[in-house]
């Protein structure tokens, strides 16, 4: 497999990006994980999990699993693992996700809660969580936050050198390259549901896009995964020799309102803009038409999505309507509004997207737009100053849950601290976190996206596919591309 994506460490403590976890859901055993073309987890080290009630997770393990070294997975191992992660709490990691088996400190850090893990035997282990927690179980399918890590062999309060890392999950990393190759051979010891379906995986990491392509189809590699740009996969479908296969994805950009400043605080103008974003228009002039629409910050493949946006503001720019919004509200018209996004963290289209938007609205005649664009580190720092009144997001799930999609965004102003408070909404995530039952937890992620549209913190742009290009021979490669970005290497196969 070639791929752009970077991997940051091996070390599930030391990352939470995309081409980690990649890595890492081949090298490690998490206690559930997620079947392809499914939203619900079922068991990988674990043989049965279960909620005993609302805040308590029970784990049974299977029995006689292994590490790679030839060392027992215990449910010691499961406690160290998250106990550790929660410990080291590295900036680049995924221990917030981790919160609800922790004690959370007046500063917003964690600490680890020795009472929360109960390992009453070697099979066995009890999650008491702080709070009921219905996304528990979703974070425990996360490669970083709940892949299984030896306890003889990672330190407790540090990370473990990448060419070290241990594990007992499909494949073991016999041979790493940082951003130049990975080797993965299939371990015949792993027990569970993920048994590897070739003895042997090579992947390659390409600096650019534009390499990436070539080297597919040049049949340097079998699959292309992770991120050929919108041309390069309109290109690609035109060739005969390759297939581009394009699964059901999760990917989204959102624009997010600042309401401390002046400016977005009105919510006349975030409706009218509301009513003059044309996201058909953003598909097909930014991204080819590779991308689809999305009028919730919800996937449509989620339990629970909605289309909210589209049903308060409609699916077409409605000019009459952001005009009437902005004189009943006695806004003085063009608005001066600023608009930031950031040039390569996004890829090469987030600049057409951005600049696309602005066209639909000064065209309007309603707003004045001003463009500023920063670097993925300084952007960050701008747009928590108060730099944009709207700027450019991304999102992939950390898990296949429609709460992924809400909590983050919408509680007390979300991990982006853009200052929107509601109490209803918070009170419904507490509900659905709360509750297993998913009729009451679907409709509590329904009113959520209704209140969303109606006072627009934020604004839901398009949402991508999950997309590979395949040489010949090669089998299960569309299968994984599915909602949960997990490139599932045990279950791909090439004839030969």
């Amino acid at each position: 497999m070639g791929t752009t994506e970077s991997v940051l460490a091996l070390d599930p403590a030391g990352s939470y990006d995309l081409g980690s976890s990649t890595l890492q859901y081949a090298m490690y055993h998490q206690l559930l994980t997620v079947p392809p073309g499914t939203t619900e987890p079922e068991g990988d080290a674990a043989e049965s999990c279960e909620y005993t009630n609302p805040s308590t997770f029970q784990c049974t393990l299977r029995e006689g699993l292994t590490f790679s070294n030839g060392n027992e997975l215990t449910s010691s191992d499961v406690k160290f693992s998250v106990e550790r992660n929660i410990a080291i709490a590295d900036p680049d990691g995924a221990s917030g996700l981790l919160a609800s088996v922790a004690t959370v400190n007046p500063d917003g850090s964690l600490s680890v809660d020795e009472d929360a893990i109960e390992t009453p035997d070697d099979q066995t282990v009890i999650f008491h969580l702080n709070k009921p927690d219905a996304t528990f179980q979703y974070v425990l399918t996360h490669a970083s936050a709940g892949s299984i890590v030896d306890e003889d062999t990672f330190p407790a309060d540090a990370l473990l050198p990448d060419e070290e890392a241990v594990g007992s999950g499909p494949f073991v990393m016999s041979d790493y390259q940082k951003d130049e190759l990975a080797t993965m051979e299939a371990n015949a010891d792993y027990q569970g549901p993920r048994p590897a379906q070739s003895p042997r995986v090579f992947v390659q990491y390409y600096p650019e896009a534009s390499n990436l392509k070539l080297a597919i189809q040049n049949q340097e590699i079998d699959v292309a995964w992770r991120a050929l740009s919108p041309t390069d996969i309109a290109d690609l479908e035109g060739d005969d020799a390759v297939d581009v296969f394009e699964g059901e994805g999760a990917e989204i950009r959102y624009f997010v309102w600042r309401l401390q400043n002046q400016t977005a605080s009105e919510l006349a103008v975030r409706q009218a803009v509301s009513y003059l974003i044309d996201r058909q228009a953003i598909s097909e002039r930014a991204y080819s038409g590779t991308v689809e629409p999305l009028y919730s910050i919800v996937p449509p493949s989620f339990p629970g999505s909605t289309e909210a946006f589209k049903d308060v503001y409609g699916d077409q720019p409605d000019q009459a309507a952001a005009e009437q919004v902005l004189n009943e509200a006695g806004i003085e018209t063009p608005v001066d509004l600023t608009l930031g996004y950031t040039p390569t963290h996004y890829g090469p289209n987030a600049v057409d997207e951005a600049t696309e938007l602005q066209a639909q609205l000064n065209d309007s005649g309603l707003f004045n737009v001003e463009l500023k664009s920063a670097e993925w580190e300084q952007y960050q720092e701008l747009y928590q100053q108060g730099a944009y009144d709207l700027f450019q997001l991304g999102w992939f799930p950390d898990f296949v849950d429609a709460d992924n999609y809400l909590s983050p965004f919408f509680v007390n102003g979300g991990f982006f601290a853009n200052g929107f408070t509601n109490q209803q909404v918070n009170d419904l995530v507490a509900q659905e976190q709360g509750s297993t039952e998913a009729a009451t937890r679907e409709d509590a992620f329904r009113q959520i996206q209704q209140i969303a549209a109606e006072e627009v913190p934020l604004i839901p742009s398009w949402i991508g596919p999950n997309v590979a290009v395949s040489g010949p021979g090669m089998s299960g490669v569309e299968e994984t591309l599915d909602a949960a970005f997990i490139f599932r290497f045990w279950d791909v196969t090439k004839e030969g």
